[in-house]
């Protein structure tokens, strides 16, 4: 499973990293919390949550060693065997094996080997582990080999239904309810704080933990189950031995307890009653509770814990382990309450019952509330007794006031309505996206009459139906990759929840109509003169610093950064985000640009006064064009940490002149806040003030070097509404975007599935006069960042050396015609 948090590349520009976290939503697992908090402040070793699974006792520990290359050891090595306890074949694919110490303070997770390939009925997995320094006998053939060191006489192994490392270990650091739910078995021998039941006995160099009845014996306690005798290791070579000639009948998920850390005493844990045998055959088994009876009307289940059988029919098969590990279904009958949904997730793979939509299923198994979505988890049954059909529902965006998706969790749903792409943050990374009814989504600072309630009941997130990381068949991307702007008709799909938020996996294929394409230039702005402002994402040509990490990285990089600028044509450019080095950053940007559009075209300015940030403010120019009349001029008021650049020009031979202004305000991100720059909770984030305070420098600026027709422009990080910006109109500066372009293209930026314009011009009085056309080329923020200049996880074929996602900004291109000269 992923973690709850997303990590932002680049926090509203030009501070370093800045992670975004989900808003969260109250549950059981707060009460889950607050219990472990009591028990270790009355100095009582936490007793970890009940683990939930999908295939109890299925796959078992069967024998631990831990005295290998010990003095009088019978092996070199270490292991611990496995055993197929069931009638069916279990696949160990994405699972672990993970090792903490008896009674110390390191997690599972640092002690870790994965596992692989497939057990049948009865089937033995030996996993050797590492060896100790005398060298005696050797182990058979084994399946799996690892590095882990176990101790001879007691320590704690966790057989886990995932290749993540748990954070935990049972003891010091409790399991979480999550963390106990991916743990398959487990096994405490010796003087140990975590086991199931009570601790299994000691082991020695010389004796090895057996479990019981050649691996069949299952009671969840570890004392019960195990006895310490010569070790014996055996291999799926080894003849299968099937419990009894079938399936043992499955014992209840394990219950790890814990035992006071002063104290070797075991905390005995009653013995669960396993679920009996039906005489019958299964599908003559009939339900014992609705589906409506488990869920419930509120947003946690009313049966938790308590193992119930439901009917339905699977509406959504993510089963396999690079998926969900389970399938949703749902009842055919539902009940008449519209506030208790009638879907399901069980948390059962194939290797324990592979199902197939439209088959009418039984299935038992224990409520669990797993991260806020009820679920079936463990699941001892899943019983396909025939087909049926499911018709999703239809649902409409916005959501009603006060309403959630709750009452339709789990539940198969379609959007008959066109959604329009409006985030892919997160794309590449988990193939999520996010979309929205009624067109696309604006801060609400940025425009009047954005409701911030409204944005969110008409969003919807739209998952991959998968845990992995880095897939690599992305959604969405063929035959080009999708923009933020396209919108999808009829999407369909389960609606379930995670990581703290509804979520749509889709059971049908979502087309997303191309309605937002790319502009190959910027739309015509007119003019004798053209002026842009780019923000470049950490232009850098030192490496492993804020840009590329390698060479290759920075030459596509630079690429994409040319082909913008290329594309832009303008006559002055003011640029942001340029490495602070002199002017070698800038001058390797100028020398690649002329390589393509010819010698001497562009010429850079010099910075006065760049300051001291990572980061500056820089400028080109075509000199055929303009020239600057008089010197490069900066401020070294403190209140600009990244000083601004100032330059006169005027066409060539004369002419009516205009005054550049660069600028790259304090960003939104809150480290280093205090007093009036903490988020006072009105949409502008953190440095508000700090920000208005640059406007008003600013403002004086113009005032106190008597600038001719300023013309401010750059990356203010401020939304078109909020203070700065009004600051600098009531100073008498007009919004160029505000005046020329239409509201629905004004934007630059795109953060938390927002659009807005953080990348301004503001001319004088008189220049607006001079203004002949103005346009925002989205070549950026509509673009999903698998295309940019990263190597590390970008499908290399998406990579091209062209404008697009050449950074996080869009440019803003304005037109002038500025009387006198040539050019």
């Amino acid at each position: 499973m992923r973690a709850s948090s997303r990590v932002s590349a680049h926090d509203h520009s030009g501070d370093p990293p800045a992670a975004r976290f989900s808003a969260s939503r109250g549950s059981l697992r707060a009460v889950a919390a607050l219990v472990v908090t009591v028990l270790v402040a009355a100095g009582i070793t936490a007793v970890s949550l009940t683990p939930a699974s999908a295939e109890p006792g299925t796959v078992v520990i069967s024998q631990v060693y831990g005295g290998g290359g010990n003095s009088g050891a019978p092996f070199t090595n270490d292991y611990v065997e496995l055993f197929n306890r069931s009638a069916a074949t279990v696949s160990l694919d994405g699972w672990s094996l993970q090792y903490a110490s008896a009674t110390g303070t390191g997690p599972f997770s640092s002690n870790k080997v994965d596992l692989a390939g497939s057990l049948a009925p009865g089937q033995y997995h030996l996993v050797q582990l590492a060896a100790g320094t005398t060298p005696s006998g050797s182990l058979p053939p084994a399946d799996t080999t690892g590095n882990l060191s176990l101790s001879a006489t007691a320590g704690k192994v966790a057989l886990v239904r995932s290749t993540g490392g748990l954070a935990c270990n049972g003891g010091s650091t409790p399991c979480t309810a999550e963390q106990a739910a991916q743990i398959a078995d487990l096994v405490g021998y010796g003087t140990v704080n975590y086991f199931e039941g009570a601790a299994a006995p000691a082991l020695s160099n010389t004796t090895s933990g057996l479990r019981g009845d050649g691996g069949c014996a299952d009671t969840d306690d570890n004392a019960a189950d195990f006895t310490a005798g010569a070790p014996a290791p055996r291999t799926t070579a080894t003849t299968p031995a099937p419990c009894g000639g079938a399936s043992p009948s499955p014992s209840t998920s394990p219950s790890p307890s814990a035992s006071p850390s002063q104290s070797p005493t075991p905390t005995p844990t009653a013995t669960p009653t396993p679920s009996p045998t039906p005489t019958a055959a299964p599908c003559d088994v009939p339900a014992d509770r609705q589906i409506a009876d488990v869920q419930g009307s509120g947003a946690a289940s009313p049966l938790a814990g308590q193992t119930v059988r439901v009917e339905g029919v699977v509406t959504g098969d993510f089963q396999e382990s690079d998926q969900l590990s389970g399938f949703y279904f749902q009842d055919p009958t539902p009940d008449a309450d519209p506030a208790t949904s009638d879907g399901l997730f069980a948390f059962a793979r194939s290797s324990f019952k592979d199902v197939k939509a439209g088959d009418k299923v039984l299935v038992t198994g224990k409520v669990t509330e797993f991260n806020g979505l009820t679920e079936l988890s463990p699941v001892t049954a899943v019983d396909v007794c025939g087909t049926g059909t499911i018709k999703p529902a239809a649902y409409s965006l916005p959501r009603p006031a006060g309403a959630t998706f709750e009452p339709f969790e789990n539940v198969l749903v379609t959007f008959p309505e066109p959604l329009t792409l409006s985030e892919h943050y997160n794309l590449g990374r988990y193939g999520e996206v996010t979309v929205s009814s009624e067109g696309r989504l604006f801060q609400p600072t940025d425009r009047p009459g954005v409701d911030p309630a409204l944005n969110a009941r008409r969003s919807l997130l739209i998952d991959d139906g998968s845990g992995v990381q880095n897939p690599a068949d992305i959604p969405y991307t063929d035959p080009a990759v999708v923009r933020a702007g396209d919108t999808a008709l009829g999407i369909t799909g389960v609606l379930t929840y995670g990581f703290d938020v509804y979520r749509l996996e889709p059971t049908r294929p979502i087309h997303f109509l191309r309605t937002n394409p790319r502009l190959p230039v910027p739309l015509p702005v007119g003019g004798n003169v053209r002026v842009a402002s780019l923000n470049t994402l950490n232009w850098f040509t030192t490496l492993n610093s804020r840009g590329a990490n390698t060479a290759e990285e920075q030459q596509r990089q630079l690429a994409k950064i040319v082909s913008t600028l290329k594309g832009l044509n303008a006559d002055v450019v003011g640029l942001m985000e340029v490495e602070n080095n002199g002017q070698t950053a800038l001058q390797a940007i100028v020398d690649a640009l002329n390589a393509k559009v010819g010698a001497g075209t562009y010429k850079a300015l010099g910075h006065p006064y760049p300051g001291t940030d990572a980061i500056h403010v820089a400028a080109i120019y075509k000199p055929a064009k303009v020239e600057p009349v008089g010197e490069t001029r900066s401020s070294t008021d403190p209140v600009f940490r990244r000083p601004p650049l100032i330059q006169t020009f005027r066409r060539v031979q004369g002419g009516q002149p205009f005054t550049l202004f660069v600028n790259h305000f304090k960003s939104k991100g809150c480290d280093g806040a205090t007093g009036p720059d903490l988020d006072q909770g009105d949409g502008q984030s953190c440095f508000n003030d700090e920000r208005v305070r640059q406007a008003k420098a600013v403002l004086g600026l113009i005032t106190s070097m008597d600038l001719p027709n300023p013309l401010v422009v750059g990356d203010l990080n401020a939304y078109g509404e909020e203070d700065p910006i009004h600051t600098l109109e009531a100073g008498g500066l007009t919004s160029v975007s505000k005046r020329f372009i239409p509201a629905f293209q004004r934007y630059s930026y795109l953060f938390d599935g927002l659009s807005g314009e953080l990348d301004h011009a503001m001319a004088g009085s008189q220049l607006v006069k001079r203004i002949t056309g103005a346009t925002i080329w989205h070549v950026n923020a509509d673009e999903a960042r698998i295309l940019d200049y990263n190597s590390e996880f970008n499908p290399p074929a998406l990579y091209a050396p062209d404008a697009f996602r050449s950074s996080d900004h869009d440019p803003l291109l304005i037109g002038l015609n500025l009387p006198g000269g040539k050019g």
